[in-house]
């Protein structure tokens, strides 16, 4: 499949002119904006070389002539529509970027509506991802300069606009709530009457963009936009999708990796009410149905069998045993990061300090179940989808029906939950093979059982740690071998370098403590089991390991683990600053309030990733039973420039409840090449009346912003570890928690 998964490699167009202006279809001012603009260094007067283009817009509403990979329109009644190359999967992208562009634009953000971007690589890659891709935490960070560019630059034009209808000197008018004002005559016009104008202007020379003592929206709260449709059912998700002639199928697939499908009692499924379809392909069956409990019902009958292959006696314990054989021979290691030489002895009075980490194989469990409908014709191809990644979808639709790629249009819908599963196409590529098989349109759902079963996992890593300290319990060397199969070799192969893995390394490679001597490298191993993004990977596997053996060092030294922290963050002053601020509103200084019959522990972490800067503090106690609680978490970050403060909270709270869920409770196993979980019985979830109390605290800057979409994954898992030693002394150096280990006698 991977030939299917991985992204072509992205062109390399050069120095491309920033905007474009022309006339959209209709009347009214279009403007094409290219994003590559987010690279340049943050600053207040960016240069913008002008071309006029005057033709039809496009249904995606651009004009051929206008060759970037960003629009704007502006119609008659002045109401702004920004074409959105971001999905929205709940981390607030259709609130945050239109208030880039309403800022600088100078209109009310009820007065900007979104269109979704079609796929097309040519307009609308990232260049931050290298493609149409919505992840990493980087939307916002992509579109921060261009989007208030391109608003700043709108606004001029449509100033310059009045100014000339008016006769007088433009310097003497401004623009606000969607109105252009004469100051002298008090004269006014609004947007709507001035497109038509601004369209014939060439673009302006130079752009001084707002600085941030003069914002209006950026840095204040804001309802989301999507909010008011997802509440009253408005909100349209890839499994709402609904066409004309339209069955229902669900699917099941070899339970083992590399099996294959051996038998289907067809008669069976086929006796069902409803059944109208049996489809199949080596390694999976679909039963198509009038709706979905016939599919269902139809599918039980069938009765599956199949032929298990190669890795019929696979199982956790022996994936784990090679992987700790690639750790310990390090054959292949490839160095992230060299500092200095790590093999020194330790001074007189010093110590060394080893140990081992594990993480588990993780499925991501979307609200939404895995869907794709699918209208495959011999003239083309739709699918309707929710999908991180559309010109991947498209790509492969076109390589598995022959389709040119321009046949093949994704419908992209709301996401309910991506975390980087939707980020992958196996399941768009198994359902277009299996719409081969049929004459008329099919939405293709995935049971929860089938998706957790057939996910593609966070990977499992295996990380070796050993530290050299001096007499002082300071760290004088620190080495860190992570072990585990690379997403990106398959995902985006350019982006490995000598053998490293960008992401496989992140938060690893760049840890933010003062230490001289240090070795970070990489054993790339592929269990053969498919391995996937999740909410941050590279990150929310090393921040964990990372943080939890710094803790180790600081209970080696027999100091205070925010002491420690302190102690080596002096070359970081922004990860000092939200350190110091988690800890004071934490009261980490005060001790604990007891809970009866509990023991109770406080722990912190901190982290750099994603751009941002990150401290966590869980409080958490422990029974007799070795059942975790946890009562409250504080978080500091300082993510740069904020722009809308609700979303950032959100996100963290989100991010907490995700990665608490995770470290407490999930991991995916296996035993006789099967995975053992199935559902949320055993995947659990955590619920609301589980869930602590969460605390955020947000630094101010003006430094470019940083993601927030992931961090706050990332931070909890050693925030709670850490906790948890606090109580109870015992330290975990493999999740998820295992309760029976921290029982009382």
């Amino acid at each position: 499949m991977n030939d299917i998964t991985s992204p072509s490699a992205p062109s390399s167009p050069g120095r491309r002119r920033f905007l474009r202006v022309g006339a959209a279809a209709g009347g009214g001012l279009l403007i094409g904006f290219g994003l590559g603009a987010c690279g340049r260094e943050q600053r207040n007067e960016v240069p913008a070389e002008a071309a006029v283009g005057n033709a039809a817009t496009k249904t995606s509403g651009d004009a051929p002539g206008l060759a970037h990979n960003a629009f704007i329109r502006i119609d008659r009644e002045g109401l702004v529509t920004l074409i959105v190359h971001k999905v929205e999967m709940g981390q607030g992208t259709y609130t945050a970027m239109p208030m880039l562009l309403a800022e600088e634009l100078e209109v009310d953000l009820s007065k900007v509506k979104l269109e979704q971007a079609p796929a097309d690589n040519n307009l609308y890659s990232d260049p931050l991802l290298g493609g149409q891709v919505t992840g990493g935490s980087t939307s916002v960070r992509a579109s921060w300069e261009p989007l208030r560019q391109a608003g700043a630059a709108a606004r001029l034009m449509l100033v310059e606009a009045a100014a000339q209808a008016w006769k007088v000197d433009a310097a003497g008018c401004t623009a606000k709530n969607g109105m252009v004002t004469h100051g002298a005559s008090g004269r006014t016009m609004h947007y709507g009457e001035l497109v038509d104008a601004a369209a014939k202007l060439p673009a302006p020379k130079a752009i001084v963009l707002k600085k941030p003592a003069d914002f209006t929206l950026i840095g204040k709260k804001h309802q989301r936009l999507d909010s008011a449709d997802k509440v009253n059912g408005q909100a349209k998700f890839g499994i709402d999708a609904r066409l004309p002639n339209m069955l229902v199928a669900t699917v099941a697939a070899s339970p083992v990796p590399g099996g294959a499908l051996q038998s289907v009692d067809e008669a069976a499924a086929m006796a069902v009410k409803g059944v109208r379809q049996v489809l199949k392909l080596d390694n999976a069956v679909a039963v198509v149905g009038e709706h979905m409990w016939a599919a269902k019902q139809g599918l039980a009958a069938a009765k599956p069998q199949w032929s298990d292959g190669a890795h019929a006696g696979m199982t956790t314990a022996s994936i784990v045993a090679d992987m700790k054989a690639a750790a310990e021979s390090g054959k292949g290691a490839a160095v992230a990061r060299k500092d200095g030489d790590v093999g020194k002895e330790p001074p007189k009075g010093g110590q060394v300090l080893e140990a081992v980490y594990e993480m588990p194989f993780l499925a991501h469990a979307t609200m939404e179940p895995m869907n794709c409908t699918v209208d495959l014709r011999e003239d083309g191809c739709d699918l309707y989808v929710g999908t991180q990644v559309p010109t991947f979808a498209q790509g492969a639709a076109a390589k598995i029906t022959g389709l040119p790629p321009e046949k093949v249009k994704v419908h992209n819908h709301f996401l309910g939950g991506g975390f980087g599963r939707r980020l992958e196409v196996d399941f768009i590529a198994q359902a277009v093979a299996f719409a081969k098989q049929m004459k008329q349109p099919v939405k293709f759902v995935w049971t929860r059982e089938e998706d957790v079963q057939h996910d593609m996992y966070r990977p499992y890593y295996y990380d070796r740690l050993a530290a050299t300290l001096d007499d002082k319990g300071k760290p004088l060397s620190w080495s860190h071998r992570i072990t585990g199969s690379s997403i990106m070799a398959r995902f985006a192969p350019p982006a490995v370098k000598n053998g490293v893995d960008p992401d496989a390394v992140e938060g690893a490679k760049d840890m933010p403590y003062a230490i001289p001597n240090v070795l970070v490298d990489y054993v790339r191993h592929e269990p053969p089991v498919p391995t996937a993004f999740w909410r941050g990977v590279g990150p929310t596997h090393n921040i964990f390991v990372v943080e939890s053996f710094i803790d180790e060092l600081a209970a080696a030294a027999k100091q205070d683990p925010l002491v420690y922290r302190r102690d080596l963050l002096d070359k970081s002053p922004r990860m000092r600053a939200v350190l110091n601020l988690a800890a004071e509103k934490a009261g980490w200084s005060q001790p604990l309030a007891p809970v009866a019959g509990r023991r109770v522990g406080r722990g912190l972490s901190t982290q750099f990733a994603f751009g941002s800067y990150m401290a966590q503090v869980a409080e958490i106690s422990v029974g007799a039973d070795g059942e975790v609680r946890v009562h409250r978490v504080v978080c500091a970050v300082d993510c740069g420039q904020v722009v809308n403060p609700d979303t950032v909270v959100a996100q963290i709270e989100s991010g907490v409840i995700f990665g608490l869920t995770a470290a407490l409770w999930n991991e995916i196993t296996f035993d006789k090449g099967r995975v053992q979980q199935s559902n949320f019985h055993d995947y659990r979830m955590m619920r609301i009346n589980e869930a602590p109390r969460i605390e955020v605290f947000i630094a101010q800057s003006s430094d470019a912003p940083g993601g927030i979409g992931e961090p706050g994954t990332s931070a909890t898992a050693p925030a709670l570890a850490n906790a948890i030693f606090a109580a109870t002394g015992k330290r975990l150096r493999k999740l998820p928690v295992a309760s029976d280990a921290l029982k009382t006698a």
